[in-house]
């Protein structure tokens, strides 16, 4: 991983795809500097994209609320995008398969949770339509990262695919991750190919579930606190910020403002 500083021609960078947790977040708090960097970068006119693990109920909100141009959630099961005063939302299944996943997913949840002592259901599993989110270290005392890579072991065991974010590890029936939804979301609401312009854009990320965008991106950034995954990431970032979490964040939307001056 290059040092940050070292990223080649950020001019050319048309907008920025992001992890939330402990990417744009830092101890679980949305900073005033993290978020007055998406501000920013909005205002300079990039196009803005969080690519998270968390759930619809977020989503919502964040496809509303936040300076963004869409969201994708729950590790790739859907996009949301809030245009011309209504909130659009794509998912990747049916809606009746959805619900008979939910309730496959709740029994494998009951079943690591008696397998796995000290992790819990996540806080925000109630809010998820497509995915088991298993929480080792969010609002449980911390669990060792072996632990979270026995939980997915035992969510690949039930069938399901599993991913390890910095808080939780996630399962879901299916293939897909977050690059496919992003490719489908760049595709069919701003007519872009991720794999013909991925480096006009850049992904910032933390986590393994992270490492299909860092294969990806020719312009891939972890924010600092990366190097705590060092030796368990499938594809590492091709640049590393000095800030940890949202400060890292900010440093990269430095960069890219440096380059760019904000519209009015």
């Amino acid at each position: 991983m290059k040092p940050l500083a070292e990223l080649r021609d950020p001019q050319r960078i048309r907008g920025v795809l992001f992890d939330i947790d402990d990417t744009l977040t830092t101890d679980g708090r949305l900073t005033a500097e993290a978020y007055g960097a998406m501000e920013r970068l909005k205002r300079a006119g990039k196009l803005l994209v969080p690519i998270t693990g968390r759930p619809a109920g977020w989503c919502d909100h964040i496809a509303r609320m936040w300076p963004v141009d869409a969201v994708v959630g729950e590790n790739g099961a859907f996009y949301f995008r809030f245009s011309e005063g209504k909130l659009h939302k794509t998912y990747r299944e049916a809606d009746e398969l959805r619900v008979r996943n939910r309730e496959r997913l709740a029994a494998i949840g009951t079943r690591i949770l008696e397998r796995v002592p000290g992790c819990a259901l996540a806080s925000d599993q109630a809010y998820r339509e497509t995915d088991l989110a298993i929480d080792y270290c969010e609002d449980v005392p911390p669990l060792p990262l072996e632990t979270a890579e026995r939980i997915a072991a035992l969510m690949s065991a039930e069938g399901l695919t599993a991913k390890i974010s910095s808080i939780h590890v996630n399962g879901w029936f299916g293939s897909y991750d977050k690059l496919a939804m992003a490719r489908q979301l760049f595709t069919e609401a701003f007519g872009i190919s991720l794999d013909v312009l991925q480096r006009e854009f850049a992904f910032a990320g933390d986590s393994p579930n992270d490492a299909p965008m860092f294969a990806h991106f020719e312009n891939s950034v972890g924010v600092a606190n990366v190097n705590r995954f060092a030796g368990r990431l499938m594809a590492e970032p091709k640049y590393v910020a000095r800030g940890t979490a949202g400060a890292g964040f900010a440093e990269l939307a430095a960069i890219l403002l440096a380059q760019a001056p904000e519209r009015r």
